[in-house]
C-alpha cells in the first residue's frame, strides 16, 4: 500500500474544523494506505506556548485521535520530538532549500504579521515539515488547500536532494479536497480556528450547553425571501448538517430555503441534534481512554518505536549519501 504521512499540532483540544476537515479523512485513509500520523510538538514551539502543558496537550491529542477512530495498531501514531531524526533531516534539507522559496510561503507571511516577535523557527518550519514527510519516504500527504504550497516545497526539496546526492526520496502528492472546510459560526468568512479566540471554534469535547449556544448564535442573514442566495453563515450550517444528518433531512431544509420558508432556529436545532449524535460516541470513547491514561502512553511508546525503526534506517542511508556521520 502507498505510504501516507500527516501531522497535527498539539495546541489544544480538537475542534469541529479539525475533526471534519482532517481527522475523519485520516480514519478513512487507514484502510487504503500505510499510515503514519504524528503529533508535531516541535512545530508548536515556533510561537508562544506554555512548556508545562505542551506534553499534556500531546497526550490529550493522541487520546482524541484514538477516540475519533485512529487505530494505533494499524497506523503509526507518535510524538514528533521523540524521534530525533526529524530535526537531523531538517538541517540537511536546509542545505538544499532555497531562501527565496521560504520567503514566499503564504502562511509565514500571514502568521508573522500578527506577531511582535517572529522566530527563525517559524520561518524555517516548512523545512521541518518536509523532513517530517520525507523521513518516512511517504508518497502521499492529506492536506487542506492552505497547506498545498508546503507540499509543493517538499517536492522541490526532495527533487533538489535527489539531483545532488542521488535518487532516494519520493516527490509526495497532496491529497486535497476530501475533508470538509468548516468555518467559524461567529464569523463565517474565516476558517474555524482557536488561534484567535474560543468563540471561533467548537471543541469536540466542549460542554454540550456551550456547543448549543454557539450553534444557536451562529451568524445567518436577515432575509429569507424565495430565491435568495445562501449566505456564508447559512451555507456553513448546511455543511455541518450534510456531514451529520440523513439526506432526507438535508433536502427538506434545502427546499425550505429555496422557497423562502426556512426558519433558522429549526435549522440550528437540527444541526445541533445531528452533530451531537455524531460526536457523542467519540466523547464517550475519550472518557473511557482517560480512565486508563497509561494505556494511551503505551500506545504512543509503541508508535515511537515503529517510527524510530523506519527513521533510523532511512537516516543511515541519508548520512552515507551526504557524507556525514554517524552511519
Amino acid at each position: 500500500m502507498p505510504k501516507l504521512f500527516s501531522g497535527i499540532q498539539p495546541t489544544g483540544e480538537l475542534h469541529l474544523g479539525n475533526y471534519f476537515g482532517a481527522i475523519t479523512n485520516w480514519v478513512e485513509l487507514q484502510q487504503e494506505h500505510e499510515t503514519i500520523y504524528c503529533i508535531v510538538d516541535l512545530h508548536a514551539i515556533t510561537s508562544d506556548y506554555d512548556p508545562e502543558v505542551l506534553r499534556e496537550n500531546s497526550v490529550n491529542l493522541a487520546t482524541d485521535l484514538i477516540a475519533s477512530g485512529i487505530d494505533p495498531e494499524n497506523s503509526i501514531l507518535f510524538i514528533q520530538s521523540e524521534v530525533r531524526e526529524h530535526v537531523e533531516l531538517q538541517w540537511i534539507f536546509n542545505s538544499v532549500t532555497s531562501y527565496g522559496d521560504l520567503t514566499r510561503m503564504t502562511q509565514f507571511k500571514d502568521k508573522s504579521e500578527k506577531m511582535d516577535f517572529v522566530s527563525a523557527g517559524l520561518f524555517d518550519y516548512p523545512v521541518l515539515q518536509a523532513a517530517d514527510i520525507l523521513l518516512y519516504r511517504a508518497s502521499r500527504v492529506p492536506v487542506g488547500e492552505d497547506q498545498v504550497q508546503h507540499v509543493e516545497l517538499t517536492r522541490r526539496i526532495a527533487r533538489k536532494f535527489n539531483s545532488r546526492f542521488g535518487e532516494f526520496f519520493p516527490e509526495p502528492e497532496p491529497i486535497v479536497g476530501r475533508g470538509a472546510r468548516i468555518m467559524s459560526t461567529a464569523d463565517p468568512e474565516r476558517k474555524m480556528s482557536k488561534s484567535d479566540h474560543d468563540k471561533h471554534a467548537i471543541g469536540l469535547m466542549e460542554d454540550e450547553d456551550s456547543i448549543w449556544e454557539k450553534v444557536k448564535s451562529a451568524v445567518t442573514d436577515p432575509g429569507k425571501a424565495k430565491g435568495d442566495e445562501m449566505s456564508p453563515g447559512v451555507a456553513n450550517l448546511f455543511t455541518l448538517l450534510e456531514l451529520t444528518a440523513p439526506e432526507s433531512t438535508v433536502e427538506g431544509f434545502r427546499e425550505d430555503h429555496r422557497e423562502g420558508n426556512l426558519m433558522y432556529i429549526d435549522l440550528k436545532e437540527a444541526v445541533y441534534e445531528n452533530l451531537m449524535s455524531e460526536i457523542r460516541p467519540v466523547r464517550e470513547k475519550k472518557e473511557e481512554l482517560m480512565e486508563n491514561r497509561s494505556h494511551v502512553e503505551e500506545l504512543l511508546e509503541k508508535g515511537k518505536e515503529k517510527a524510530r525503526k523506519i527513521a533510523s534506517g532511512n537516516m543511515e542511508e541519508v548520512r552515507k549519501m551526504v557524507g556525514v556521520g554517524p552511519t
